[in-house]
């Protein structure tokens, strides 16, 4: 079982969180098991931390058209 696992990217680890934080996750994500909340706790935390770095570029690429340039582009001037 444990090669399968690594096989498709499980990983099997021992932490120590408290329980109320971990009630808390379960009741945010509605999760229904411990397993649950945390994937989704982490799959969420990831999901931010992409969007922010994503933030952090806005408006720094230059080789976007404009919208004038886009209708124009597109006839509807």
């Amino acid at each position: 079982m444990d090669s399968k696992m690594r096989q498709i990217g499980i990983m099997k680890t021992t932490v120590d969180i408290p329980d109320d934080e971990l009630k808390d996750a379960m009741r945010f994500t509605r999760a229904r098991t411990k397993r649950e909340a945390i994937v989704t706790a982490i799959a969420d935390y990831n999901r931010r931390r992409r969007m922010a770095e994503l933030t952090k570029r806005a408006g720094t690429c230059t080789d976007l058209m404009t919208v004038e340039e886009l209708q124009h582009a597109r006839g509807r001037e």
